[in-house]
C-alpha cells in the first residue's frame, strides 16, 4: 500500500471544490477542505471520510488573512504535512461594465485574487520540496469575459493566471510547482441561476465544440492530475478544460 498524500482544498463546500476534495480522497490523499460555508464543507468532509482516509472541514474566508492563516495552521497539524493545494474558492460577478463600482471590483478581487495569493503563500510555508499547487482561473480570464462573468470577474481571473505564473517562478527554488486549471462553463451552484435562462445556456453551450457544459468532476480530475506526481515536469502552465470553447 502506498503512502497517502496530504492536501488542502479551498471552496470545498460545493461545486468544483467539493468535487476536487472527493477526487483527491479517492486518489489517496488525506484532505482538509476550507470554505466560508461551514455546513457545506463539513458535509463534503463527511463524504470524503466514506472513501477512506482522514479528512476535515474548516470554516474560513480566504480573503480574511488572520482566519486563513489559522485555518492553514490547523490543517497542517491535522494532516501532519502538506503535499498539494487546490485553490477552488471564488466568487462570480455579472454586473455590466457601466454599472460596476470600485466596491464590486474590490469584493471580487479580494476573494479571487487576494484569497488565492494568501493560500499559495501559506501553502508554501508548509510544503516540503516536491509540493504541488493548482489554482482555478477561468476561460473568462483568457477571453476577457464574454460568457456570463463580466469585467470584474474576468479581470480577477486574468490576475490569477499571472499570479500563478509568478508563483511558479518564485517558488521553484523551494522545489514547489504551481499550475492552473481554466474551466469553461461548469454546472456548479455559481451559475445555477443564470443557467435557468434556456436561451443563454444554449448560446454558451454552442460556443463549445462539445456543445455542453462540464460537470464539476471533470474539472476536479484535471486538478488532481496537476497535483499528482504524474505532472512532475509541469509548472507555470494553464490546463484549459472547456470542451473546446477556447483554442489557442
Amino acid at each position: 500500500m502506498t503512502d497517502r498524500r496530504e492536501a488542502i482544498v479551498t471552496g470545498a463546500a460545493s461545486g468544483i471544490g467539493a468535487a476536487t476534495m472527493l477526487e483527491l480522497a479517492r486518489s489517496g490523499h488525506d484532505v482538509v477542505g476550507i470554505d466560508i460555508d461551514e455546513a457545506g464543507v463539513l458535509c463534503t468532509a463527511q463524504a470524503a471520510r466514506a472513501l477512506g482516509g482522514k479528512h476535515l472541514g474548516l470554516m474560513a474566508d480566504v480573503s480574511d488573512e488572520p482566519a486563513l492563516v489559522a485555518a492553514f495552521e490547523e490543517a497542517w497539524r491535522f494532516l501532519g504535512g502538506l503535499d498539494a493545494l487546490a485553490t477552488c474558492a471564488g466568487v462570480a460577478d455579472t454586473t455590466p461594465f457601466m454599472d460596476l463600482t470600485p466596491e464590486t471590483f474590490r469584493r471580487v478581487h479580494d476573494v479571487n485574487v487576494i484569497g488565492t495569493f494568501l493560500c499559495l503563500r501559506e501553502a508554501a510555508r508548509h510544503m516540503a520540496p516536491g509540493g504541488r499547487m493548482c489554482t482555478v482561473t477561468s476561460v473568462a480570464g483568457l477571453r476577457g469575459g464574454g460568457l456570463m462573468g463580466t469585467a470584474a470577474y474576468a479581470a480577477s481571473k486574468g490576475a490569477v493566471l499571472a499570479l500563478t505564473k509568478n508563483a511558479a517562478r518564485s517558488l521553484a527554488a523551494l522545489g514547489l510547482s504551481v499550475n492552473s486549471v481554466a474551466p469553461g462553463p461548469t454546472l456548479t451552484p455559481m451559475i445555477e441561476h443564470a443557467w435557468r435562462d434556456d436561451a443563454l445556456r444554449a448560446r454558451i453551450e454552442a460556443m463549445s465544440v462539445q456543445n455542453r457544459a462540464a460537470a464539476p468532476q471533470e474539472i476536479a480530475c484535471s486538478i488532481a492530475f496537476l497535483l499528482s506526481p504524474a505532472a512532475s515536469n509541469i509548472t507555470g502552465a494553464t490546463l484549459v478544460s472547456d470542451g473546446g470553447l477556447v483554442m489557442y
